[in-house]
């Protein structure tokens, strides 16, 4: 299954995490792992917020680089809008086939 590596930079991982997950929770299954990130759960798709303190790491697992693209670009676009007043930007790793 493909797998990509995203990094936003920013001092409000946290934060951002807990407002991503809030958002989609009301559509999809979304769980509190136990280091304080968040599982979003996108039919076959795994999608990990996991805080740190200088960054938010997003650790995308799909079916097929068609829907890992998708997703990402999901996700990413979603955390850009929510974090445009700190000019919040997610950049991601080349995916790997795991």
């Amino acid at each position: 299954m493909p797998t990509s590596l995203g990094r936003a930079a920013t001092d409000a991982a946290p934060r951002y995490a807990k407002q991503v997950a809030s958002h989609f929770g009301r559509k999809i299954p979304v769980e509190e792992t136990p280091d304080g990130g968040h599982r979003l759960t996108f039919q076959a798709t795994d999608v990990v917020l996991q805080p740190a303190d200088d960054h938010l790491l997003i650790r995308v697992t799909a079916p097929d680089a068609s829907t890992l693209t998708t997703i990402q670009d999901v996700i990413g676009s979603h955390l850009e809008r929510f974090g445009r007043r700190n000019e919040l930007t997610v950049i991601w790793d080349e995916p790997s086939a795991d």
